[in-house]
């Protein structure tokens, strides 16, 4: 069925899936090209490894491949961002993990590694790649057949390289998996543990509490000194270490957009195209001439069509003319050439014949032919296509493609099955080679149409482009240092922040493919305004970068603003701490505290230690905390929590049955720990790891 969907791109290699995508480089990807490909550079260095250019890029060649045959999708710049971010991630894991095996000495022995490719239980990567569509359970048979051709003279030397990879990958998978072992053993839950994690989530607290809020207190109020903040950077200074650098800067944008008259005069131009659309008797060709963006002829059921085509098409008569209409920032024009009723989806087989190997097209149709011929003498098209098809996937499974749905094949595959009958057996010729078809089943009935459609982009004029552009360099011509937020007042600009971006992003907010952009501010120096204005998308960009936060531990200047609502909270519970405790004083209750506080009492039922969340409010970790080591009807002390200050009364704890099985609640919690083991682990080696990271000058 790969042979025939558009969206599949190069056709893989027989039987070889590449499940360790994460891992497979180097020999597997030989076609397509990369801006990397000839750099000899280094994009990083890990512990003194270093990781190429060519490495790297080739890694990102295959994940985006990857990722476009899954999913289908277009690659946009989040996308891009994601698959960058992903594939170093995948390097930092490699490079850390192999270190961590080879210093611990761990192998894969010949007998192991036998076992794992055609043992009593092969390894589950190897069980997935020979796994039988119909039944999906795995193949041993499959397995078998394919370690017989490849190590047969008949053996394409492309699949050996990308077995010997697959292999390689598979090893170094195994030694990780068995560090990842030996962490996991050392993990261990008692009793104790077991007991205290069955309380936590069961054991029950009532009580009552009043609480004066932070926002009760104006922040134009409170008055933060440097000790207040020096107090609390040094408090929680561990979170502010900078895994990797981050930059800020603002920036103004100069909107070059169609104008009216642009927009207006590209209408005309979709007017006249509509007339001559309407008047054209070979539309097909029409279209490839006249459309920007060329979409093949098909037949579509309703709800597949644009919204606005959807409520008229379907009622309309052949050659009805729509349009033009504005859609996602074109002018389009669509035309009715064909209705009529036809099934939904369809069961089919086929057998595939590649001319390449039959000695040309004719030759390929002969056999075709002569197929046929047997199928019609009593020979099934199961075993025939077993036997003879190229296209191994479906042919294995007796040439069968399944049950699917309007365009999910190429237009003239669709067409000959869909326009068929069931019973029927077609020869059909495409790109990829000659069809044997045979059309099993058609499944339900719809109207469909069949839609041309020719667009003209809505597009600024040169006027337009001129205009803007030179605007906003006389802008950039009037820049210092010290003058862009007022220069930018002046020119009734707003100044727009971009906070915190990483030396890979593609996107700022509100603009897109803004790689040229941030690549100029990770070259630039704090205080630098951009050297040239930026063209992205319909604006003009000019920045200045304003802040620089190195990898490391970030200084208390960089940070003061980011922490600054948490430092004043800090300061105003203080205050209201200083409140409460007065209310507190000669109080015999909650609800005297409350009455001289100004505030109210709210009862609280049935509160787990596990789960610290105040009906009606948020979080309280410090409050439920405390509640849990209080004793009943002892009026406590002020507690400065999320929300605000906070005093209570524990009325009662409600605990648990006793806990009998201790072994299942010590298996949970084992569980547990062993999950987020990996993580931790990769997380605390990139820790200590000395890693550079040069991606933001050259991607």
């Amino acid at each position: 069925m790969g042979y025939l969907r558009d969206r599949m791109g190069t056709i893989l290699a027989v039987f070889i899936g590449f499940a360790l995508l994460a891992f497979v480089a180097g020999e597997v990807i030989k076609s397509g090209s990369s801006i990397f490909r000839d750099s000899s550079s280094e994009i990083g260095e890990v512990n003194g490894s270093t990781i190429s250019y060519k490495e790297f890029s080739e890694r990102l060649d295959l994940s985006t491949r990857q990722f476009q045959q899954q999913s289908g999708q277009a690659i946009s710049p989040q996308i891009t961002t994601y698959l960058q971010e992903s594939t170093w991630g995948q390097f930092l894991t490699d490079k850390l993990l192999s270190k961590e095996v080879e210093k611990l000495g761990i192998t894969v022995g010949d007998a192991e590694r036998q076992n794992m490719i055609s043992g009593t239980t092969p390894d589950q990567q190897i069980m997935r790649q020979f796994t039988d569509q119909q039944t999906g359970q795995f193949s041993r048979e499959r397995l078998n057949q394919f370690l017989t051709y490849i190590q047969s003279p008949q053996a394409d030397t492309a699949q050996l390289k990308q077995w010997g990879t697959f292999l390689t990958e598979l090893i170094k998978d195994k030694k990780r998996q068995k560090y990842m072992a030996l962490v996991s053993n050392g993990l261990y839950v008692n009793s104790l543990d077991a007991q205290d994690d069955y309380n936590g989530k069961n054991k029950l607290a009532n009580f009552k509490y009043t609480v004066l809020d932070y926002a009760s207190i104006p922040d134009n109020k409170v008055t933060l000194t440097d000790d207040d903040y020096s107090a609390y950077y040094n408090d929680h200074k561990p979170e502010f270490k900078n895994k990797q650098e981050l930059r800020s800067f603002d920036y103004v944008s100069f909107n070059a957009a169609p104008s009216k008259e642009d927009t207006l005069a590209i209408k005309t131009q979709a007017d006249k195209l509509a007339a001559d659309f309407k008047a054209s008797t070979n539309d097909s060709l029409f279209v490839q001439i006249n459309s920007v963006n060329k979409a093949p002829l098909i037949f579509q059921k309703k709800g597949q069509l644009d919204p606005k085509l959807d409520s008229v098409m379907f009622s309309a008569e052949k050659g009805f003319v729509y349009g033009p209409y504005l859609s996602n920032g074109f002018y389009k024009i669509s035309k009715l050439l064909a209705v009529k009723v036809g099934p939904d989806s369809v069961q089919a087989r086929h057998i595939l014949i590649d001319p390449s190997k039959e000695g040309g097209l004719d030759k390929a149709l002969a056999k075709a032919d002569s197929l046929k011929k047997l199928l019609a003498g009593g020979k099934t098209f199961a075993e025939l296509a077993k036997d003879f098809s190229t296209d191994r996937s479906s042919g294995e499974k007796g040439g069968d493609l399944g049950t699917f749905g309007r365009n999910t094949m190429i237009p003239a595959f669709d067409d000959a099955v869909f326009d068929g009958k069931a019973g029927e057996i077609k020869v059909l010729t495409t790109q990829f080679g000659v069809h044997l078809i045979e059309i099993q089943k058609q499944i339900g009935a719809s109207k469909v149409v069949k839609i041309a459609t020719v667009d003209k982009q809505l597009e600024p004029s040169q006027k337009t482009q001129n205009e803007v552009y030179n605007k906003s360099q006389a802008f950039l011509g009037g820049l210092t240092k010290d003058n862009f937020a007022e220069q930018a007042k002046k020119a009734g600009l707003t100044v727009k922040k971009a906070e915190d971006i990483t030396g890979t992003s593609a996107s700022l907010p509100g603009l897109d493919n803004a790689r040229a952009f941030v690549k100029w501010a990770f070259k630039a120096e704090k205080g630098d305004f951009s050297e040239e204005v930026f063209p992205i998308g319909d604006q003009y960009v000019v920045g200045s970068l304003t802040e620089i936060k190195p990898v490391g531990y970030l200084s208390l200047d960089a940070v003061k603003k980011q922490i600054e609502p948490a430092v004043r909270n800090i300061v105003k519970g203080k205050m209201l701490a200083e409140k409460l405790a007065a209310a507190t004083s000669g109080a015999n209750n909650i609800d005297q505290v409350a009455t001289k506080a100004g505030s109210k009492v709210v009862p609280v039922q049935n509160i787990v230690l596990a789960n610290p969340v105040i009906p009606g409010s948020g979080p309280e970790y410090k409050l439920i905390g405390t509640i849990f080591g209080s004793k009943p009807n002892v009026l406590s002390k002020p507690v400065a929590g999320t929300a605000g200050v906070y005093v209570f009364t524990l009325e009662s704890f409600i605990n648990p049955a006793t806990l009998t099985n201790a072994v299942r609640e010590k298996q949970t919690l084992g569980q547990t720990l062993t999950q987020r083991a990996d993580g931790q682990v990769l997380d605390a080696l990139k820790d200590k790891a000395n890693v550079k990271d040069n991606r933001a000058k050259f991607l």
